[in-house]
């Protein structure tokens, strides 16, 4: 067997742990509205975050995993290493692993499920659905230029309200209006891993937005995904006219201006990866600070 899979540096890698903060910024924030709300329920907040986790790890090894199978992860990527296309976990290794993370998170859904409802069910099954067709089967949501879309949605109020409903039973415009901010914030997060990767993506057949709009568009649509998430403490607080200290999370944007000029300014792979890097930190900086304003 080969030594790799033994090497915890070598999953490091795989699980692409600068990312994750995408998966416990929306719980937190959806946990934080509950509690303030009145309506809060800690093992099922616990459940959802242990499930987001493992969706998310288990679409970020079933993307490695895939691509470097497909050939889309080239030897000359620009990105953070890929460890099945580097050969250093075997592909079997890597597909196993995946597999028993969306087995982990389903198991932590069937509780939620039993407590929450046919809402829950349907939102576990399509999120690990999504995450397997993020880059599997014939047509990779990843590769029609959907990706996008799906990270705004998943990762944005269907994390946040379902978090919120699974404890609640309830949900509201507010709960969802909040999600959109992690949602869009990580949408900026791919957006930069697709700017870096839009070279070795175009030789690929991979047509994601920087690929089908080019570079100008793909940095436009990192500064409106800033932008417009940084807004939504904003708009949370016209719709419900309470909580006004949440309008403080707005001041990550000014956290974000050199990942900006990065963003408008660099094609070099490292400095990307840093850029990418800050903006997943600032997200879960941001859900910090909006949860802590919405319950004190």
């Amino acid at each position: 067997m080969t030594p790799g899979i033994y090497s915890f540096k070598n999953w490091l890698l795989a699980i692409r742990p600068k990312t994750l903060w995408a998966s416990i910024a929306p719980v937190l924030i959806g946990t934080a509205m509950a509690y303030g709300d009145g309506v809060h329920h800690f093992p099922s907040a616990f459940a959802a975050l242990l499930g987001a986790f493992f969706v998310q790890i288990g679409t970020n090894l079933a993307n490695d995993y895939f691509d470097g199978k497909s050939g889309v992860d080239m030897p000359d990527r620009l990105g953070p290493v890929r460890v099945t296309q580097a050969g250093l976990i075997p592909p079997l290794a890597v597909k196993w692993a995946f597999i028993a993370c969306f087995l982990i998170a389903g198991l932590v859904a069937s509780y939620l499920v039993v407590r929450a409802g046919f809402p829950v069910l349907i939102i576990g099954i399509l999120s690990i659905l999504s995450g397997i067709f993020y880059t599997a089967g014939p047509k990779p949501l990843s590769h029609l230029g959907l990706g996008d879309i799906f990270v705004l949605i998943f990762f944005g109020p269907v994390a946040v309200a379902g978090t919120y409903y699974v404890q609640s039973f309830e949900c509201n415009g507010a709960v969802i209006a909040a999600g959109f901010a992690p949602g869009l914030f990580s949408a900026a997060i791919l957006a930069v891993n697709n700017l870096r990767d839009i070279k070795t993506d175009d030789r690929a057949g991979k047509k994601t937005l920087a690929v089908r709009f080019g570079r100008t568009f793909v940095r436009a649509e990192y500064l409106v995904c800033i932008a417009a998430g940084s807004f939504i403490p904003a708009l949370v607080f016209l719709i419900t006219n309470e909580f006004p200290k949440t309008l403080v999370a707005s001041l990550v944007f000014l956290l974000l201006l050199p990942a900006i000029n990065t963003v408008y300014t660099s094609d070099n792979g490292d400095e990307l990866n840093a850029a990418l890097a800050q903006t997943s930190r600032v997200l879960f900086i941001y859900a910090v600070i909006f949860s802590a304003m919405w319950v004190f």
